[in-house]
């Protein structure tokens, strides 16, 4: 009875979904589908702003790597090598044998591809101190400020508003300001 373990690969980032594409094609062709039973990109989903929308869009969370489970016998290792953009097997050692993961190392980025598509976790501030901004939320909607700082921690923006010809700083989330 063979075992199926999960194991890592390492993949020319940027083209994660194509060999994961492929392995899945060649494993068809090959027959080799009780082997090489999944092929997941572990992935995040992230809030990008364009045009003042939040668009939520889905990356990689380990860019260049997938995750395989497979029963590495025979030629299999030796096929999806073979596969065009991927590198190597993650192993301890150049070359060296491909390492399977262990359970709770599975669970955790199984578990972690549910956490993560449950909600987008890193919005990516869309914003660079200097630049001019309208408050578009709140009770200063509609006042124009520069951001001052960003809170990376808090996923917030320092900006100062002018208010009655006074710079006042106030804390502020990215959705409650926009590009002026």
């Amino acid at each position: 009875m063979s075992e199926l373990k999960w194991y890592v690969l390492k993949a020319i980032s940027g083209q994660e979904n194509k060999v994961k594409n492929y392995i899945e094609t060649e494993i068809k062709r090959l027959g080799f589908e009780q082997y090489v039973t999944q092929v997941v990109i572990p992935m995040e989903k992230v809030i990008q702003i364009r045009n003042g929308k939040k668009v939520p869009k889905e990356r990689p969370y380990y860019p260049g790597y997938l995750m395989i489970e497979a029963d590495l016998m025979g030629e299999i290792p030796h096929v999806i090598k073979n596969i065009p953009g991927v590198i190597s097997f993650l192993s301890l050692t150049k070359g060296g044998d491909p390492v399977p993961m262990r359970k709770s190392e599975v669970n955790r980025m199984l578990g972690r591809m549910d956490e993560l598509s449950e909600f987008a976790s890193d919005v990516e501030i869309p914003y660079v101190v200097g630049e001019n901004v309208k408050v578009i939320d709140g009770p200063f909607n509609g006042f124009n400020g520069t951001v001052e700082k960003i809170l990376e921690d808090k996923k917030k923006i320092e900006v100062s508003v002018l208010i009655f010809g006074r710079k006042t700083p106030m804390e502020l989330s990215y959705m409650q300001v926009e590009k002026v």
